[in-house]
């Protein structure tokens, strides 16, 4: 067996290597937190990578987040009939130690298993579903795709209230649309385009358009609407990262700084990530660090 503290060395390990344009087990959160959002992170981050191996086929990616959901379930209920004789220390070393972290962490800060069988209903939706009709629909993703992250780290924390927790799902969804916008052309690419078919339609925006240089009028504004209602998601979500004190909190808004500064970056170049994709980097340090020391 793992050791738990083995375990959660791997999961933090994880969590330091792999790119993300927004802090993940920082040395911002208290050091008790760092290693169950690391195990949280480790888990949505190798699930997700399952989903996105368009080398495999889809039965082959539905195949090993239906073995995820599985260990998933063992891990939460170990001692339960239904999972008699449970080993988390099967497969590879570095699944295991996921799991042998995962499970301490969901027993530990009594954790819903729910809201991870939703972030993996999402991942098995990212195999299956290509495109996207309309706002809500979008929404709906993110809400299983997104939103448990957040409520997870919360719960880690001790807050479960749900006026802070609805605050914590427009900042998610926020979020994870932000980075559809950046990885527009990527996605696109890759089969994928986040972008509701609706609000394409409105300003008469066409798939093939996307192949013309410099980006279509019609994307760009398409591409605006959908940046003004993400906008108006992480306004919504601002006052609870104001209400949130300690470190959590100075996390909590540094995360919401460095979105919105992603968000602002994409309106300035009117949303051609074709001709640039806006990333944060080291020039971003000195103002997202004072916008964060002046917080109001």
């Amino acid at each position: 067996m793992v050791a738990e503290s083995a375990a959660y060395d791997v999961c933090l390990r994880l969590a330091r290597e792999h790119y993300e344009n927004f802090p993940v087990a920082s040395r911002l959160l208290p050091s008790a937190m760092r290693p169950h959002v690391a195990a949280i992170y480790a888990f949505a981050r190798t699930a997700d990578d399952f989903a996105d191996e368009a080398a495999r086929p889809d039965a082959t990616r539905l195949a090993l987040l239906d073995d995820w959901q599985r260990r998933l379930h063992e891990a939460a209920w170990p001692a339960t009939a239904a999972h008699p004789g449970s080993d988390l220390s099967s497969g590879d070393p570095t699944s295991a130690a996921i799991f042998v972290a995962l499970s301490a962490t969901i027993r530990d800060c009594h954790l819903d298993p729910a809201l991870f069988d939703d972030l993996l209903s999402a991942f098995r939706q990212d195999v299956l579903v290509k495109r996207y009709d309309t706002w809500p629909s979008l929404l709906d993703y993110c809400r299983r795709s997104a939103n448990p992250i957040g409520r997870l780290v919360l719960g880690v924390a001790g807050y479960r209230d749900a006026r802070l927790l609805a605050m914590s799902d427009a900042i998610c969804t926020a979020l994870q649309i932000t980075n559809f916008c950046q990885d527009l052309e990527r996605d696109w690419k890759n089969g994928r385009i986040y972008v509701p078919a609706a609000i394409m339609d409105v300003h008469g925006a066409r798939e093939d358009q996307l192949n013309e240089r410099p980006l279509a009028a019609s994307w760009r504004e398409t591409m605006g609407e959908v940046g003004g209602r993400t906008r108006a998601l992480f306004d919504a979500g601002r006052p609870m990262v104001s209400e949130i004190g300690g470190r959590l909190g100075w996390e909590l808004r540094a995360t919401w700084l460095g979105g919105v500064r992603v968000l602002d970056r994409l309106d300035q170049c009117r949303y051609d990530v074709f001709s640039a994709r806006p990333a944060l980097g080291w020039r971003d340090a000195a103002p997202l660090a004072w916008r964060l020391m002046t917080w109001r």
